[in-house]
């Protein structure tokens, strides 16, 4: 099990393990704002909810801008592993500017792209194959893609993700 931690103005800041958000709730560093109620945590003594969502009891300063890092991963996933020619099935990323002709490695310019579209445009751009793409490639927008861990996120972070989009 995971929890949100929410910065002390609301703002999500990271995912952490259920047994981290109990130290920071019991050292008074944070403080429970959704528990889940069908697994509790044992103790010696007695038996906590374990913390789905916690807020920080002071503020946290984080840097202003937040880059998400280009990763085959993370443009399989903004282009929910479509082809961005065809429409199938895509396992594979494609520089749209090939980096034969100084294509670099930027959310702009990868795509991903099923093996067969991959390997048929090789070097070339989607104009000298007659190709359009079916999406636009741009960075990524959203908590869930700067928060890490928040791709697989709970039922009960959805309001407080909502809320920093």
């Amino acid at each position: 099990m995971r929890t949100l931690v929410l910065n002390a103005g609301y703002e999500p800041l990271a995912v952490v393990s259920f047994k981290r958000a109990l130290v920071l709730v019991m050292n008074d560093k944070a403080n429970v704002i959704e528990h889940d109620e069908n697994s509790p945590v044992w103790a010696a003594t007695d038996a906590y909810d374990r913390p789905a969502v916690i807020v920080l009891t002071r503020y946290v300063r984080v840097p202003h801008v937040r880059r998400v890092p280009v990763t085959r991963r993370g443009v399989l996933r903004r282009d929910a592993h479509r082809c961005a020619y065809c429409g199938r099935n895509a396992t594979t990323i494609d520089h749209v500017q090939p980096r034969s002709r100084g294509g670099a490695d930027s959310w702009e310019n990868l795509v991903a792209a099923c093996v067969r579209c991959n390997n048929v445009k090789s070097d070339r751009t989607p104009q000298e194959m007659g190709w359009t793409l079916r999406i636009r490639p741009e960075p990524p927008r959203g908590a869930t893609w700067v928060v890490r861990g928040s791709e697989r996120a709970e039922p009960s972070w959805g309001p407080y993700l909502e809320m920093a989009a």
